[in-house]
């Protein structure tokens, strides 16, 4: 096997050269709207947005950063222009249900103009009801209805007292009401001088009274009659006169929606019905204006404490709920055509709307026109976005978004009805009909597990569209990428990038993306290097960023979070976590791992050691034993097992006994990216050939023996280098990682440069028996025609080792009465 030679320098890290690039200054690029990369995405989403059925609804999902907002809210203002206008919605008084406000739709922009006109009929009937009840005919004719009922009244009591005057009998007004007396010569004779009278002539008299009283009773039992039809009479005075002054008044109201060819019947039947309602109750309760009229003279002290609500005139006005007209650019319940709305608090009364109240005296009132819109109403008939992590912390944020979408309309309702401990009145909003495509941006993980675990959610958001956070690096995505930089800086009004700059952003792009054939598409992240360059420009005096200010600007970056790191490598320079990197060792090696903590991450070399013995086969991971080891690490080292019985116990049973331990490790550790790292060790320590520990390994390995990809690589190199460099670089140094990991590396400039320098080796390794060879400079050895591996090479050393512990371990058992079988 061809033994791999140290990579050449390009292969270290894949340059972008910015004479290749065609421009001086990202002045010279027309800026990029962010969407690079991204077809695929793009498709989803047009495909979502036009669709319009059933569940359709949208899912965007992605890794943080990768500018899924803006290219989101980009597509649906394209989208939202070309959509007819949406309908305008407001709610209303229900004269026949109080508590069940009535919903009425009303052509886009039309909205805020029915509910100024309805405050301005209600403000010109309160000047001009008074006037018609005030006006002289008015006067004249409830006079002429008042004197005729006062004349009733009189002419029936006056042929009592005519009667009573011819009896000698007198019908007098005295304060406990009507009463009648006896006359003597024309007088009425006192109590008690009608006492004194024969008994015979007060009998008479009081048979005379007793017979004019039941006439006088049938007199006023005519008064409460007479009385009715006087206020019947004034009743239909005030509504003939009423009725002339509202239908005046609600004309030009009726005919502006008569005229109006954009309502449909439907909705044009609903808002005469409304309005004939209107129309009647104001003409029943026309005396509402003039003692309204009445209050304006009073003064305030003599006015009785009113409620927080005007309920005498809050019924005719009207709640816009959505209006699709900007009348007002400070005024957010007016939105464009087709809205486009993004609704950071999705709250539930965010979200379908609420109902707010007013104290009074321990009670809340409330009424329609303190019915708020949530996100639902204002996005109805164009495009609501909402963060589904967001969403889903809140409750019955969730159910109540999916109630919607099933019954294709919003409730407004309280979260938990009935459980409130103080009285409340409450209202039943009739429901709003839906008509918005929703947009949720969540993360990946978010979206699987919706979709594994609630039913609904397939059903109910059928596209799916994945963002990208890599895209190929060629010469035409880096043209992309460089009028996306040039997007970033002029949106923000930053200088402009030298061609230099921006193939610095480039390479940086590419090592973001741990891959020197990617280009990472975390516009989060590359924005804040522009920025943080744009700074350190202006501070230098320069009128556009240079390279080196991206290059600072990117070690500034490290710089704020290598503390951690710098602990670390501390720890082994000075010799309390022991690292070698110079001289040999049997069964001992430097592995390579990487340590995330938050967004940094760094590489960190760990010694790794193997024993061998004779034993039953079994390989002791001292790592799993103590519960440190994850499920990864040890099916990593379970691969080591199957890897020497195929290649050395074909013949023999492995009696081997094996443990392999990260030398002081004290947490956890999973992954197999050491698996190849372990099995050098434990073929050092059964061969007897000392590693170098000038080398470091990372990699893993499957049964066969081929060294497998593993991540982090980038950081691991330079982890282990920071080491060499820091106690002594001697050309001699460097890591083996595995050959399928070389298109990865983007490693940092100062290590480019001690490889260039032959201070510092990477190799890149494909099989186990190339790696050892470059461990212990030994050969690895391959099986001849007689199926023999040549003397003194380490897979022969090996394989004597482990016939020896088999013969060993047959000795022992024959020698204890077991028997004897021939190794």
């Amino acid at each position: 096997m061809e033994l791999p030679t140290p990579l050449e320098t390009p292969l270290l890290r894949r340059r972008c050269d910015p004479n290749l690039l065609g421009f001086a200054t990202t002045k010279d690029l027309e800026p990029s709207d962010g969407l690079i990369g991204q077809s695929r995405a793009l498709e989803a989403l047009r495909f979502g947005t036009e669709l319009n059925a059933g569940g359709y609804n949208i899912f965007v999902l992605g890794t943080p950063g990768t500018g899924r907002h803006n290219a989101v809210f980009q597509f649906l203002d394209r989208c939202a222009d070309e959509r007819h206008p949406t309908d305008d919605w407001v709610y209303v008084y229900n004269f026949e249900e109080a508590h069940r406000p009535r919903a009425l739709r009303l052509p886009s922009g039309s909205a805020r103009r029915f509910a100024a006109d309805m405050d301005t009929l209600i403000d010109s009937l309160k000047t001009s009801m008074p006037a018609v009840f005030e006006s002289e005919d008015y006067q004249t004719r409830r006079k002429s209805i008042e004197e005729a009922f006062r004349g009733a009244q009189e002419l029936a009591f006056t042929e009592v007292s005519n009667k009573a005057e011819q009896q000698d009998l007198r019908l007098l007004r005295t304060p406990q009401g009507l009463a009648i007396a006896p006359l003597r010569d024309g007088e009425v004779i006192d109590p008690a001088a009608f006492e004194k009278l024969p008994e015979e002539e007060r009998k008479e008299t009081q048979d005379r009274i007793s017979s004019l009283q039941s006439e006088l009773r049938e007199a006023m039992e005519q008064v409460p009659v007479l009385d009715k039809d006087r206020r019947e009479k004034i009743r239909k005075l005030n509504r003939d006169l009423a009725e002339v002054a509202v239908g005046r008044a609600m004309m030009d109201l009726v005919n502006t929606f008569r005229r109006d060819e954009s309502i449909a019947s439907e909705d044009r039947e609903e808002i005469f019905a409304h309005l004939k309602e209107v129309r009647s109750d104001l003409i029943e309760n026309a005396h509402l204006f003039v003692q309204s009229a009445d209050q304006l003279d009073t003064p305030q002290a003599e006015l009785t404490p009113e409620l927080p609500l005007d309920l005498r005139f809050n019924r005719y006005r009207v709640n816009v709920i959505v209006c699709h007209q900007k009348a007002d650019e400070s005024d957010e319940k007016c939105l464009p055509n087709a809205p486009v709305v993004y609704e950071d608090y999705p709250g539930l009364g965010h979200l379908v709307g609420r109902i707010e109240h007013v104290p009074h005296m321990g009670a809340m009132l409330t009424d329609f026109t303190l019915i708020k819109a949530g996100a639902l109403h204002r996005a109805n008939g164009g495009y609501l976005v909402m963060d589904a992590e967001r969403l889903i912390s809140m409750p019955y944020a969730w159910h109540a978004l999916k109630r919607s979408i099933r019954s294709r309309a919003v409730a407004i309702e309280p979260p938990m009805t009935g459980s409130q401990t103080v009285t409340a009145v409450t209202l039943e909003p009739e429901p709003i009909p839906l008509d918005a495509k929703i947009i949720l941006i969540g993360e990946r993980q978010t979206f699987y597990l919706l979709s594994q675990l609630d039913p609904d959610f397939r059903d109910l958001f059928k596209v799916a569209v994945d963002f990208d956070e890599i895209i190929e690096r060629d010469s035409q995505s880096t043209q992309e990428f460089c009028r996306l930089i040039a997007g970033i800086a002029d949106k923000e009004g930053m200088k402009a990038l030298t061609a230099g700059g921006c193939a610095a952003m480039v390479e940086h792009a590419s090592r973001l993306a741990s891959d020197g054939e990617r280009l990472t598409l975390r516009v989060s992240i590359l924005a804040d290097i522009v920025r943080e360059a744009d700074y350190l420009a202006g501070r230098a005096g320069r009128e556009v960023v240079e390279d080196e200010d991206i290059k600072r600007a990117i070690d500034a970056q490290v710089r704020r979070l290598d503390r951690v790191r710098d602990q670390s490598h501390e720890q082994i320079t000075r010799d309390t976590v022991l690292i070698d990197v110079e001289g040999a060792a049997v069964g001992q090696i430097n592995g390579l791992s990487v340590l995330q903590i938050g967004a940094f991450a760094f590489g960190k070399p760990t010694r790794i050691s193997a024993r061998t013995s004779v034993g039953d086969g079994r390989l002791i991971d001292i790592e799993r034993e103590v519960e440190l080891g994850g499920p990864l690490h040890s099916k990593g080292v379970l691969i080591l097992s199957g890897f020497l019985a195929s290649r050395y116990a074909q013949d023999m049973p492995i009696s081997l006994a094996a443990s392999l331990v990260f030398e002081q490790s004290y947490g956890g550790v999973d992954g197999d990216s050491a698996s190849s790292t372990e099995l050098y060790a434990l073929l050092s320590a059964l061969s007897g050939v000392p590693i170098s520990q000038g080398l470091a390994v990372t990699g893993s390995v499957n049964q066969y023996g081929d060294v497998q990809a593993i991540g982090g690589v980038n950081e691991k190199i330079e982890g282990f280098f920071d080491i060499c460099s820091a106690k002594g670089l001697d050309g001699k140094q460097g890591v083996l990682v595995p050959h399928s990991n070389v298109k990865h590396l983007m490693l940092r400039e100062d290590v480019v440069r001690a490889c260039a320098e032959g201070h510092f080796r990477v190799f890149g390794v494909s099989h186990i028996d190339q790696g050892i060879e470059i461990l212990t400079g030994v050969s690895a050895g391959e099986r001849n025609s007689e199926g023999f591996y040549p003397e003194g090479t380490i897979n022969r050393r090996v394989e004597d080792k482990l016939r020896s512990y088999a013969q060993v371990r047959q000795d022992f058992f024959a020698g204890n009465g077991f028997g004897k079988t021939e190794v």
